[in-house]
């Protein structure tokens, strides 16, 4: 077992979670924090299970970390 550090964002409709130190991606998406954080941990394990265990061996954990933003044609 290892533990993972995740970030949950509230939407207006649902709850996103996303991984800090994967390499690669993964997220869970539900309709509360629980249930995000569960789809969550159900995408990592499929992703260890694909990639290997070495996925989560991310060291340092993060340099940095930015919030900004980005235009997108819709």
């Amino acid at each position: 077992m290892k533990a993972v550090t995740i970030v949950v964002e509230k939407h207006p409709d649902t709850y996103v979670a996303c991984p800090f130190g994967l390499k690669g991606v993964a997220v869970g998406q539900g309709d509360s924090y629980a249930a995000g954080g569960a789809y969550l941990k159900s995408a990592l394990q499929f992703h260890v299970g694909s990639f290997g265990a070495d996925r989560l061996n991310v060291d340092p954990l993060m340099l940095e970390g930015f919030m900004g933003s980005a235009r997108v044609r819709a």
